[in-house]
């Protein structure tokens, strides 16, 4: 049985909680389809032998509140992704992420945990004139990848030890995002909790948006050709049918004095940005998607894993037809040439 990480406790210092709920015009059946479909497209997008996503677990798991679903584990190399404050703060591989996700539909839930370590070393240094104050506190900023193994070798426990934790639950429900409190927080948590509702017919223009991506698609002319659904005009939400929410609560902690406020600023806007391509994608590419059932996208899915892999440890770069069709046979190559068409 599996046991799943728990939830960060509003008492524990320097925790941000945000909800976003996220409308979409889908059925909850589809919506899960959507959603296999756009992470596979959008991780074959963005992963290159220098940087992505790599797939290190895939497989079955149980949970007593969960119960059964699909757990895996990936590596995330977003060098370039960062901001320009960030990088310069911190060396290149400490800047890899690593997602833990449980996905038990229509219940999910993801985490993740980065080595950005320190170990701080307080000075304390005669100043003057700085702040009007006559003493100022220096910090020694180490950071280290393998955290581990750096305090197991010297057999020591270190109080400036910390680490960022990213933590977040899903649950999708076939509304129009009028649920409320459907993670079940206590009281100390809904008065710490913010929410904020996402429109997919507003694009994000911030600098997010340009790391995570920004299509095209413009919904208030865009129609399905399959479905019919579409244009989104103002007010969708109330009228569309099918129509389901995904409410994602995201829970940050990064306990870093001095820059932790800013880190997790950055966090949610990053965290924002990616709900919202993402979820764009979801009804963009309803026409690609469409029609392909839970059986063929496992089937497609795995076989993405392995050219995730294959493209983020050597320098393999699949961008025609003629090397897909090397690559992957049957039905599943179709969609494959669509999934990852850049």
């Amino acid at each position: 049985m599996t046991t799943l990480p728990r939830r960060l406790t509003i008492e524990e210092n320097m925790v941000q909680v945000k909800e976003f709920r996220i409308v979409m015009p889908m059925s909850l059946e589809e919506y899960r389809v959507a959603q296999t479909f756009m992470v596979l497209k959008m991780q074959q997008q963005s992963t290159n032998e220098a940087e992505g996503v790599e797939v290190l677990e895939n497989k079955g798991f149980e949970d007593d509140v969960y119960g059964k679903g699909q757990y895996t584990s990936k590596l995330y190399r977003l060098q370039s992704k960062a901001p320009s404050w960030l990088t310069t703060l911190a060396p290149k591989d400490a800047l890899i992420m690593q997602e833990e996700s449980w996905n038990a539909y229509p219940r999910c839930k993801t985490g993740v945990q980065r080595c950005l370590l320190f170990i701080a070393r307080v000075h304390c240094i005669s100043c003057i004139n700085i702040c009007h104050s006559s003493v100022v506190y220096k910090m020694d900023i180490i950071f280290l990848s393998d955290q581990d193994s750096f305090f197991e070798k010297r057999n020591i426990m270190c109080p400036y030890f910390a680490k960022l934790s990213v933590t977040i639950e899903t649950i999708h429900l076939e509304d129009n995002g009028k649920s409320e409190n459907v993670h079940g927080l206590n009281k100390e948590q809904l008065a710490a909790r913010q929410v904020e509702f996402i429109d997919i017919t507003m694009p994000t223009t911030d600098y997010w948006s340009y790391a995570v991506g920004n299509g095209n698609f413009d919904f208030s002319t865009f129609k399905s050709e399959k479905t019919g659904r579409g244009p989104l005009l103002e007010g969708w939400q109330e009228n569309s049918n099918p129509v389901m929410t995904a409410y994602k609560l995201v829970t940050i902690k990064a306990p870093y004095w001095g820059f932790g406020g800013k880190l997790e600023q950055a966090l949610l806007a990053g965290e924002r940005a990616l709900f919202v391509e993402s979820h764009r994608n979801c009804f963009g590419w309803i026409d690609e998607w469409y029609g392909m059932t839970v059986e063929q996208l496992s089937e497609l899915e795995e076989q993405g894993d392995c050219l995730l892999n294959q493209k983020i440890s050597k320098p393999l770069l699949l961008t025609d037809t003629e090397d897909h069709e090397s690559k992957f046979t049957g039905n599943s190559k179709t969609h494959l040439q669509q999934g990852v068409k850049t």
